[in-house]
């Protein structure tokens, strides 16, 4: 199936696995790329010089196209942006909006430059600058997200500009491309579905958690970090969201410590990285304080599988997804959906 991103990025599908911090790793990426859709390695997570040798493993894994995502406003963009480069990346995916100095140093090396939004506004300041393409995630997807659902966002997004837009938010299989591609899109972009294959390093105990949720366990909370965040509704979200506000900040302080001691930060980097955060927003301390340690939140379900001390970023569709394919056989099935839900409609119109 040929469309605007597969001959943007050299896919055989118009398939995106999305980047994951703790999840999108080489093993995830390359088992993508080999299915012939576009797997995305996360950074966000990694240091610069494991980045390196992980681009270096999915290189060793697959000669097909892949990606990197990472953080525009991250104090080391530039030297990711090198990497990437000099690695010979095909696409580069930014989880929020790059620059336009960013875009233009990625383009003049031949790099697909692809960002993420999450409103009509901000995909017209990126393909102002020049990004080739965005992908454009709905409500329905996990993480930090919006409020307005994917079937009313993509079709402004695809009116607003004249690159290749991905839908992301609520694509699990071939029905949902088909969908998309009907609403102008020029593939979907999935999350949630390539965490729960078994090609994603996840432990089985977190994807058994995913798998045995309805679609009302996905929920949408403010209580993690103050900003609007999908995912499965866990004791620690009760908790947080049951809580007083010293009892909050009591649990939030107990559980910063255990971090710290994960993650090898200072107390002093916490706080900095804290003040940084609550500068300009109406966070409560206790919300700063797990703010700068969502990386570490994520950590403790996606890597250490502690489900009871971790969050578990989810789109809606976690709760109608009810297997672990490899990502091979998933791709083909989704491939295999979509032709014959098109060759329904073609039988119909006939």
């Amino acid at each position: 199936m040929e469309t605007a991103l597969t001959r943007l990025v050299g896919v055989r599908h118009p398939i995106v696995q999305t980047g994951m911090g703790w999840v999108a790793g080489p093993r995830l990426v390359s088992a993508t790329a080999n299915a012939g859709a576009l797997g995305i390695l996360a950074s966000a997570t990694m240091t610069t010089d494991r980045l390196r040798d992980a681009v270096r493993e999915v290189k060793s894994r697959t000669r097909e196209p892949f990606g990197v995502n990472l953080r525009a406003d991250a104090t080391d963009a530039g030297d990711r942006v090198r990497i990437i480069i000099e690695e010979g990346v095909r696409v580069a995916s930014f989880a929020l909006a790059p620059s336009a100095e960013l875009i233009a140093e990625l383009k003049e090396a031949g790099v697909v430059v692809i960002p993420s939004i999450g409103a009509r506004r901000h995909a017209e300041k990126v393909a102002a600058w020049g990004a080739d393409a965005v992908i454009v995630q709905g409500g329905e997807g996990g993480g930090h997200t919006g409020e307005v659902a994917t079937t009313v966002l993509l079709p402004q997004v695809v009116d607003a500009v004249d690159i290749p837009v991905v839908a992301a938010g609520g694509f699990f299989d071939g029905r949902g491309l088909v969908a998309a591609l009907a609403y102008g899109a020029a593939g979907v972009a999935m999350g949630t579905r390539f965490l729960l294959t078994s090609d994603s390093t996840v432990p089985d105990a977190v994807k058994a958690a995913y798998l045995a949720a309805t679609v009302k366990d996905v929920t949408v909370t403010r209580a993690v970090d103050g900003l609007p965040h999908r995912m499965l509704r866990t004791e620690l979200v009760d908790a947080l969201e049951n809580s007083g506000r010293t009892r909050t900040l009591f649990q939030a302080v107990r559980r910063a410590a255990g971090f710290r001691r994960l993650s090898g930060l200072t107390w002093r980097r916490m706080i900095r990285d804290g003040l940084a955060m609550k500068h300009g927003k109406e966070l409560t301390w206790s919300q700063v304080l797990l703010a700068a340690n969502t990386p570490m939140l994520l950590k403790a379900s996606m890597v250490d599988g502690r489900t009871d001390l971790g969050v578990m970023a989810s789109g809606q569709v976690a709760g109608v997804i009810e297997d672990l394919l490899s990502c091979a056989e998933l791709v083909a099935r989704v491939m295999k959906q979509a032709d014959e839900a098109l060759w329904t409609l073609v039988r119909a119109d006939a």
